[in-house]
Formats: structure tokens, sequence, C-alpha cells
């Protein structure tokens, strides 16, 4: 079962650079059959796993896929601050 929402932990690799964006599921399904979810803005799309394997999807032109990205499911009305350092990781598929 998919959270509703997910942190996504974009990292350059060795861990020194992050940035999390919180998204929120879709009605949409990506090519692997899973849910599609979004950042507010919908310039970040990623179909996630039931695994929480994270697929970013492209939304406009010249994007180029990103690498090292971890989703963190969170749950419902939770709050907490995007900054928090990852707890667990999810290879990208």
């Amino acid at each position: 079962m998919n959270a509703l929402r997910y942190e996504l932990v974009f990292s350059d690799g060795e861990g020194s650079a992050r940035d999390v964006v919180v998204v929120e599921r879709t009605s949409f399904k990506g090519s692997g059959g899973h849910p599609v979810y979004a950042d507010p803005t919908g310039i970040i799309r990623a179909e996630i796993s039931d695994r929480d394997e994270v697929r970013i999807l492209a939304s406009g032109g010249h994007q180029q896929a990103a690498q090292h990205v971890l989703a963190r499911p969170l749950p419902d009305g939770d709050s907490s601050d995007p900054g928090d350092p990852p707890s667990a990781s999810a290879p990208a598929f």
C-alpha cells in the first residue's frame, strides 16, 4: 500500500548536498503501474512503487533524470521538518 504523501530526498550521491520536496499522490499511474506523486507546483513528479522505489518523471523539456533520490513516506497530517536527515533509503528503479 502506498502512502498519500512522501518526502523526496535528492542527494548528490556523496551525501553532502540534499534537497527535500514533499509530494502528494495524484490520480495518475506511471508506466510501471504505480501511483504518480507531485509537488504543489507540478514540477517535481515521481512514480513511487509499493516498496518506496522512486522514478522521477519529466514534467517539461530539457530535464535530466535525477539520481540518488530517496522516498520517505509521511503519515497523513504529518508536519515534520523536511530538513530532518533520512531515516531509510530506497533504491531508484
